[in-house]
């Protein structure tokens, strides 16, 4: 019989809805409360051993009659949902199963409906944790949620159906049909989804019982171990002036005498290994060892340092020929999951995984990409940005920084979020303003509109007539030509003045002075009389069909001066 390894498990969902205290719960850690478990650092990884499943899911085991036959379980945690979610290896998702993890009282929120794309998109099996039961009002604490809805009074039964329904609904227009999980007879048709609550530890037996018994239903053939060692590094990790390789070993068997290939964006890196420390179980540190094998959180520490991205795969090779193969398979899966456009704009993201997440959602809305790399935001990547058209002039950044050595001067939009839902949102909504501004350009060279009422202020009566204007709507500028209810042409606006100060321009509200050559106010105008900007009819049809660019007043001004030319001539601007 193969051997079979430990199944790679995802924990991931919206911020907030219990991700990490689900995780703590079932390895029993409490990064969640800060430093209240002793626990400071990021934790990458947690092995579950097959005794620790026995003791913790002993109990649903027997009732659900499911045998326990692998040997433990890989939790992998990074921050980033969606890095965490994508993490890869050749073939699809590094990630076995994935636990997602949904508040009840909350539903599927964007991240919720992020990650749904990412593990549609990868074909990874997953279950939901249904978490915050507890937060139900009356809810009765039960050992566990197949006996535990039975025992409810009436008003929270029929709370929990209402919540628990609203989410069948969501995940069904995702195409998902879901079902709690003691209820499904095929689970190859429906998600299993596990009432739960990380704080009272409701479900939490039961989630690892389902995982159990997918793994060993569905990912036999996944899961055995084949000979060559395969890994994805996650990060590389700087202690006490020592860099080591924190990654994934999940295939094969690594040994300290080994070479391996590890993928890289420019040129494949090919390094011997110095030492390797296997992660213990249940986070307890790491131990020494000279060959560790898969599915194992691992350190690596190489005989040279190389600058290597997060999420690259590596894999151990021992002749010429076998590296000259790795070499051409690194280089086309990086080829396949960085491909960009021949236009568009420039992305950067923390990982391989994260960047690959974020291109795929990028195309789902079909924003085109021209450049996409991993790491902090540089001038070469500045360089490109303010190379590209105007409307592509952007640099979208996930979990990255912009680094220290770039200033202001001429800096393209860069947009940096740990949300890609909120990134490509904010995306968009500087891509309008960037179109609604290029649209608007188109009415530039036409004058203003502006209606305006004479005020009983005239500081000079003729040639040029000064006196006060109130501006009812539009916007009054220089050299605009004014005319009156009757059509008549008054005289054009040589300067503006606002408190004995010459203006540019004034908006909606406000009270100047204006100054017309060439009139005399006596015999030409009169107090509280309304005027308009002058409109030939091409400037009028430019307008028109531009209206979508026009402000209400502006579209209300545009038609009382259609009014006034028509009363002369009935078809004028048609």
């Amino acid at each position: 019989m193969e051997k079979i390894r430990q199944p790679i498990v995802t924990v991931c969902g919206h911020v907030d809805h219990g991700k990490t205290s689900i995780l703590d719960k079932i390895r029993g850690t409490s990064v969640a409360e800060g430093e209240a478990g002793g626990i400071t650092q990021k934790i990458s990884f947690t092995s579950i051993m097959k005794e620790t499943i026995e003791q913790r899911t002993g109990e649903v085991l027997k009732k659900f009659k499911i045998p326990l036959e692998i040997p433990g379980f890989l939790f992998i945690d990074t921050p980033g949902h969606a890095a965490f979610t994508n993490l890869r290896k050749r073939g699809g998702s590094l990630a076995d199963l994935a636990v997602l993890v949904v508040d009840i009282n909350e539903g599927i929120k964007p991240q919720t409906a992020e990650v749904l794309q990412i593990l549609k998109s990868n074909k990874t099996p997953f279950i939901i944790a249904l978490n915050k039961i507890d937060h139900i009002s009356g809810w009765k604490k039960s050992d566990f949620a197949f006996n535990s809805l039975e025992s409810q009074a009436l008003n929270v039964k029929q709370e929990f159906d209402e919540k628990f329904y609203t989410l069948v609904g969501a995940l069904n227009s995702w195409n998902f049909d879901a079902e709690l999980y003691f209820k499904i007879d095929d689970f190859t048709k429906k998600i299993a989804v596990v009432p739960c609550s990380a704080r009272t530890r409701e479900g939490i037996a039961e989630i690892l019982a389902v995982l159990v018994a997918l793994s060993q239903r569905f990912l036999k053939k996944r899961i055995q171990v084949k000979k060559q060692a395969r890994g994805v590094i996650l990060e590389i990790k700087k202690e006490k002036a020592v860099n080591y390789l924190e990654s994934i070993l999940y295939d094969g068997e690594l040994s300290e005498k080994d070479q391996i290939a590890i993928a890289n964006f420019d040129k494949i890196v090919v390094a011997k290994i110095r030492s390797i420390q296997k992660s213990l179980p249940l986070n307890k540190g790491f131990k020494a060892c000279e060959k560790v094998g898969a599915a194992s959180g691992i350190r690596i520490q190489l005989t040279e340092k190389y600058d290597i991205p997060p999420g690259m795969p590596f894999q151990v090779f021992s002749t010429e020929e076998e590296l000259e193969k790795i070499k051409k398979e690194f280089s086309e899966e990086i080829e396949q999951e960085t491909k960009t456009d021949s236009n568009g704009i420039v992305v950067k993201a923390d990982s391989l995984g994260s960047l690959e997440a974020l291109l795929l959602m990028l195309r789902q809305k079909q924003i085109k990409v021209i450049r996409a790399g991993i790491g902090d935001i540089t001038k070469k990547d500045i360089y490109t940005a303010n190379s590209l058209p105007e409307e592509d002039r952007a640099i979208l950044g996930f979990n990255v920084s912009v680094s220290d050595d770039i200033t202001e001067e001429k800096k393209p939009k860069i947009l940096l979020n740990p949300v890609i839902y909120k990134l490509i949102e904010d995306f968009e909504e500087w891509k309008m303003q960037k179109l609604a501004e290029s649209e608007r350009q188109k009415l530039s060279e036409l004058p203003a509109l502006v209606k305006l009422t004479v005020l009983d202020f005239v500081f000079h009566n003729s040639n040029p007539a000064i006196f006060g204007v109130r501006v009812n709507g539009g916007r009054l500028q220089h050299d605009i030509e004014l005319i009156n209810r009757q059509g008549g042409r008054i005289g054009r606006v040589k300067t503006i003045q606002e408190e004995k100060n010459n203006i540019q321009s004034a908006e909606k509200g406000k009270e100047v002075a204006i100054s017309l050559p060439g009139v005399n106010f006596e015999r030409q105008l009169e107090v509280n009389e309304v005027l308009y900007s002058n409109l030939s009819e091409s400037q009028f049809r430019k307008f028109k069909e531009n209206k979508s660019l026009l402000s209400e007043d502006e579209k209300k001004i545009l038609m009382e001066i259609a009014e006034i030319k028509r009363r002369e001539s009935i078809s004028w601007g048609v």
